[in-house]
Order: structure tokens, then sequence, then C-alpha cells
């Protein structure tokens, strides 16, 4: 496989490659003339479109929707499928979230590893394949979306005007192979505020987080507050009592006060620290009333907040498969008189949404709170460990790593993989290897890098030979 030792030359060509597509800002916007998703998700899209002409691959722009870098011939087609947008930045980087800088051989961005490193890694190992002239009978089509953080628009749209690949798997998760994915719901539970005060307390204000699939790293409560004095040495017992994360700032008589959390993926929410809770765990030692304010946050404390899984909330289920389902409270907001709390949930493969909704409705019977369902519900994927599909991609994995112990598993995360028949989800993280998606100083090793672009290299000629 001399194809592999080719990708080697290309070292500083991957890395710069990566670097430049990370210094796009790729957040979803506004959309524009051509632009469905905004700008940024628009330029990433160009670049790497204009890069895989330069490495020799014909390409096709879909509307800029989507897009696509394909070579080979046959009458079958491995596919691949990444993205090229990313979520918000959040905040407390240690080096620009859009620099891709480079210190102690990691380069530093957000989408070094969801997903633009991997997406540059899969064109680099096309190219090894193309420029090695090895035989394939079957075609190899990157297929690269803008739209996947926040609603596969990108990928409708694709599907909607080209044939899907016979076989597919998408860069986006984890090492070995990820055969199963949980399904995912986005919801919201919502309360009517008839009146934002509390005794001697208004809420102005209320707002956190920055996408359902991320877990907040920041929130915040702007209040009027009559008796400031007394307010303040309660914020001070709080936090001796607690040492949460929470900051005030007095400005006459309102007071803002925020909340710091650690961003993770919606999809592991156990691995952050949600910043919303560590707000309503605030307001609930500060109000005590038994207005609609207190309500809501009772609520909360008492069922959703530090509770991963749904398990006080009426929505606990687990399988034999996939585990525990993943409960994230990703947004807060009040809104025309009513606190609105957007809930991210990854239910287990064996369950289905009918049953979260079910139980969390009769949860909260008796209460204020009302649930509003999500307009999608991405169910669960599966694909047979036993399939060529799944047995092909271990043998790779296991031959370019050594690791002969790993066996395929099933995540929490929605990747590409569950837009087509026969797609799962393989690399790039592997196992035992920090999680850094979706969180501040996002980063992507250069040896890494170079590892799954190898990695990916083989895949491709074993799927395609």
């Amino acid at each position: 496989m001399n194809f592999i030792n080719l990708i080697d030359s290309y070292k500083e060509e991957i890395i710069a490659s990566t670097q430049e597509i990370v210094k796009i800002k790729s957040v979803e916007e506004e959309p524009k003339e051509n632009m469905p998703f905004g700008e940024g998700p628009y330029k990433a899209l160009q670049y790497a479109l204009e890069l895989s002409e330069k490495l020799g691959f014909d390409t096709k722009d879909l509307e800029g929707y989507a897009g696509y870098a394909e070579f080979g011939q046959g009458e079958e087609t491995v596919g691949v499928l990444a993205h090229l947008d990313v979520v918000p930045e959040g905040t407390g980087w240690t080096y620009p979230p859009y620099g891709g800088e480079i210190h102690d051989e990691k380069i530093y961005g957000r989408g070094t590893v969801d997903d633009k490193g991997p997406a540059i890694a899969v064109l680099y190992a096309m190219k090894a394949l193309k420029e090695s002239g090895i035989s394939l009978n079957r075609k190899i089509r990157l297929i690269l979306g803008t739209n996947e953080e926040t609603g596969w628009g990108c990928m409708n749209y694709y599907f909607k005007h080209e044939k899907a690949p016979t076989m597919a798997f998408t860069p986006d998760a984890d090492f070995p192979v990820i055969y199963g994915e949980k399904g995912i719901i986005v919801f919201n539970l919502e309360q009517k505020i008839d009146s934002n005060i509390c005794g001697s307390i208004k809420l102005i204000d209320l707002k956190g987080g920055n996408a359902p699939n991320m877990v907040p790293d920041y929130a915040e409560v702007t209040l009027e507050v009559e008796d400031i004095e007394n307010f303040d040495e309660r914020y001070k017992d709080y936090i001796k009592e607690k040492n949460n994360s929470i900051d005030i700032n007095i400005v006459n008589n309102q007071v803002k006060v925020i909340a710091r959390g650690i961003s993770a993926h919606g999809s592991t929410p156990e691995k952050g620290e949600n910043a919303i809770s560590y707000l309503m765990d605030f307001l609930g030692y500060m109000l005590e009333g038994k207005c609609d304010i207190c309500e809501f946050i009772n609520i909360y404390n008492e069922r959703i907040g530090f509770k991963h899984n749904g398990e006080r909330i009426g929505c606990g289920l687990e399988d034999d498969m996939s585990g525990k389902l993943n409960f994230n409270p990703g947004l807060i907001k009040l809104e025309d008189n009513k606190i609105i709390l957007t809930i991210n949930v990854r239910y287990p493969i064996r369950s289905s949404s009918k049953e979260v909704y079910e139980g969390i409705r009769k949860n909260i019977e008796g209460t204020k709170l009302e649930l509003v369902e999500g307009r999608s519900d991405s169910k669960p994927l599966y694909v047979p460990k036993d399939s060529f599909l799944v047995k092909t991609l271990m043998k790779v994995y296991k031959e370019q790593t050594g690791d002969i112990n790993s066996d395929a598993i099933t995540i929490g995360g929605g990747t590409y993989a569950r837009a087509m028949e026969n797609a799962v989800a393989f690399g790039p993280m592997f196992p035992g290897q920090p999680d850094v998606v979706h969180q501040r100083d996002e980063y992507i090793s250069i040896e890494n890098l170079m590892k799954i672009t190898k990695i990916y290299a083989q895949a491709l000629y074993e799927l395609a030979k």
C-alpha cells in the first residue's frame, strides 16, 4: 500500500489546509443569495471545493447547500460525509478560536476536530489513492455539508438532488466504528409568567447558552432589587456555601447575575458543567417566594438541574445496546412573558420520542410547565456489526492502530451517517483521547491528523477496491 507512504509527503500541505479552513468562521448566519446558511458556511464550502479542484478531483457545488469532490469509475460509490459548519465558539479560549494557531504540535480552533480537520484528512487520503494509480472498482466521493450543527438542511438538499452512495462513513465521532446512534429530539419546556415580581425582586431578563446541542458555559439574569445590601449579603453567603462560579454586577438597583460553566457536546452533558443549572441553583437560594418565577426555578432544580439522564423528569430511559438517555438543557430565555427552556435529548436506540414526550408530560402534570414538541425527530441509527461496512472498517482500524481489543460502539451523538442507508461513523477521536468537541480550546494534534489521514486512505481503498 504505497499510498500510505505518500501521505507523509503531504504533511505540510495537510497542516496548512487545516489551518486555512479553520480560519473561516462558519457558524450559521442569516441566509443570503446563494448562501442558504450565511456567508461563513458558504466560504468554507468554496474553500474546500477550490482545494479539491487543485488536488485533481471533479467537484460540484449544490447551490451553496452542499458540495462534493470525487474521482474514480464504477456504478457503485463509496461516500464520505463531512461537514464544514461549526457551533459558536463560546468563551474562555486560550488561543483565537478562528486562528488555526499551532501550539505544542496541536492545531487550535473551532472545527479542528468537528469536522474540518477530518474533512481535510479525507481529501488528502483521496489524493494519495489517486496519485498512487491504484486500481479501484468503485468511485469515491467526499460529500461536504454546511448545516450539520443546526438542522441538516444541507443533507436534505443533497439527497433530493443526488443519488445516495452505495455505502459511506462519516469522520465525525469516535473510533473504532460506531454502528449505532441514539435518537435525537429538541423541544421546549415553557412557562408563562403572569407576574415577573417576587417580593422585592423583579425579573428583567434571562438568557443562557449558545446552541441546544452544547452544554451552556454562560447564563445570566438581570434583576431589579429594592434591598441591594441584603441581596449582596445573601450572595456572599451563597458563595461561601456553594463556591459555584457566580458573579454579580450591581448598578444602582439593577443586578446582573452571571453564571459560568464548562461547555461540552450535548450528547455527553456529564462531561460539562451547565451554567443554566448553576444559575437556577443560585436563584433558588435567593428567591423563596411562591411566585411563577419560583415555581419554574424549583421545578428546574428538583427535576432537571445537574441530572444528565432525565431520571427526575419522567424520561430516564435505558437499553442494553446504547445505555441511558442523555438530557441537556441547552438554551434558556425570557420572551413574551414566558420562560423558554430548550432541551436536547438523545434517547436510546430501542426507545422512541413518543416515550420521552409521554413520560415528561405525565411528570409535569399539575404544574404550569408546557412541553412544546420539536419539529424533527432524528431516528436512531443501527447497522449490524457483521455487515461488510462495519467489519471492513474494524479491520482497517485494528491494522492501522494495533488496537486489537476495542470493539464497535454506540453513541449519543448524531452524525450524518443517519442521513442514508448503510452508513456509520468512523473516527476521528481515538479511545481515551480528551473530548474537545464543542468545547473551548478545541484542537487536533498534528500526529493524530496524520494518523487519521492514513486510516481513511486505507478505509477508502478497502471499501472501493
